[in-house]
């Protein structure tokens, strides 16, 4: 008898073993993913042919960076009158929030455009958030309706109803494609629910979303790490802009951002690259004293809104011009940019290429236009995305990009808005001696033809 139920144990362990061991033999390996596409800042209302491009290049994953509607209501520039938006003595704030139904129109008008629609088809579509689809034009931790917006982002991003995003405080989530030995993990921040006032240089991520990037930084490692975040990580623009206009970015809360470049230090994590919008203009920046190799940021912004497109096509030199003029410490200047500052001022799409078979393994990184030409390109290896013990091989390379636009010279710094302010200062004296002119010829003739 006990001979009996020995080998019915025996068989049943075995039965067991034979089940798993086919189960996984017939479970499919994951695929290699080594073209991704991203991009953001997209009107739901305006035309999108920049999608024909985007599905030219057949991306195996593509990447949403903020802007993905426009949720809210933008007023008109006024100056006078009873709703004021611009000015000093402006009364009604220039944007306002949509109601639920309104969004999820604009949302619905944002999935069924036809070439997203089939990009849908024929890649992994993920993403995050950033002001206009999160609901209010540079918003934050403050605004009221960014439970229920929530909800409807990720029901544009058919995030299933069990997943995880579903139930916490953000947007934010990581994913990992492909086998063992060629790995990518895409973490996706979320630079809006837990962020403090501008100006203030308090949080961006908030301390529950700091904890999780920790624990992903430290998870299981991957030859790539792809981090999106909204804004801007690398570059600080606003930092050469200002007075005169700011743009956000993680620069702007100087304590984050190294908190940022720490963590990543810490985790000893190679790979490590930044993809970034909301800008209206597409740049490749890098900085190298962040960890043991240079961090870059691809920015690609936007798929229809860009800074050219806002002004007559005739006005387009005065845009490069100024972009040309701006300082910068971070944006990569090579041989490789359509326009001579290396920034791109049309509509524009990112995309991350991987060569999986060279040795070492390449990366490209490029911005392309409406067209799918490449506008600016960068080139690397991931032997050069890892941490070296006597750190960069070329010094020269090393220091190229370290010094942060905020601690340029003065006078470098403010270069824009020096030149803005003697423009106007001769504009203001050309008009005045004009009136002068004028007023002179006037008082010349009432002279002559009092004495006649």
């Amino acid at each position: 008898m006990m001979t009996m139920v020995i080998t019915f144990i025996k068989t049943l362990v075995l039965l067991l073993l034979f089940t798993l061991t086919s189960a996984s033999a017939s479970a499919p390996a994951p695929e290699v993913v080594s073209r991704i596409a991203f991009g953001s800042c997209a009107n739901q209302s305006s035309p999108q042919p920049i999608w024909d491009a985007i599905l030219d290049y057949k991306p195996h994953v593509f990447i949403w960076l903020g802007d993905n509607i426009y949720g809210d209501i933008r007023r008109p520039f006024k100056l006078f009158g009873n709703d004021r938006t611009i000015g000093p003595w402006k009364n009604v704030p220039r944007f306002v929030p949509s109601s639920y139904d309104q969004m999820k129109s604009k949302y619905d008008i944002a999935k069924t455009n036809h070439g997203y629609a089939r990009l849908r088809h024929i890649a992994k579509v993920i993403g995050t958030w950033d002001d206009h689809d999160y609901g209010l034009n540079d918003a934050g931790k403050e605004f009221k309706h960014k439970d229920i917006n929530q909800k409807l982002m990720l029901d544009f991003l058919d995030e299933p109803p069990n997943s995880p995003r579903r139930k916490q405080a953000g947007v934010y989530a990581s994913y990992t494609f492909g086998p063992e030995g060629r790995r990518i993990k895409v973490i996706l921040l979320d630079t809006r629910y837990h962020r403090d006032p501008l100006r203030s240089d308090g949080t961006i991520l908030g301390t529950a979303q700091w904890t999780w990037l920790k624990r992903e930084l430290n998870s299981q490692p991957s030859e790539i790490t792809v981090i999106g975040s909204s804004i801007q990580v690398i570059s600080n623009l606003s930092a050469c802009t200002g007075p005169l206009f700011y743009m956000e970015s993680w620069g702007r809360f100087p304590s984050e951002r190294k908190r940022l470049f720490k963590l990543i230090s810490d985790s000893k994590r190679d790979g490590v690259f930044f993809i970034s919008g909301d800008v209206h203009f597409g740049e490749i920046t890098r900085f190298d004293c962040a960890t043991g190799y240079p961090l870059y940021d691809i920015t690609a912004s936007g798929l229809t809104q860009a800074v050219e497109k806002v002004i007559p096509s005739f006005l387009h030199f005065v845009v490069r011009f100024l972009a040309w003029i701006t300082p910068t410490t971070m944006r990569v200047i090579n041989n490789n940019c359509k326009r001579k500052s290396c920034t791109y001022g049309q509509p524009n799409f990112g995309v991350i290429e991987v060569n999986w078979d060279e040795n070492p393994v390449s990366l490209k990184f490029e911005v392309r236009g409406v067209s799918g030409e490449a506008v600016n390109s960068v080139t690397t290896s991931l032997s050069d995305l890892q941490a070296k013990k006597g750190g960069f091989n070329n010094v020269k390379e090393g220091k190229q990009h370290c010094s942060l636009e905020a601690d340029l010279p003065w006078l470098l710094r403010h270069r824009l808005a020096i030149l803005f302010s003697l423009f106007v200062a001769v504009l203001i004296v050309v008009q005045v001696g004009v009136l002068y002119v004028a007023i002179s010829l006037m008082v010349k003739c009432l002279r002559k033809c009092k004495l006649d």
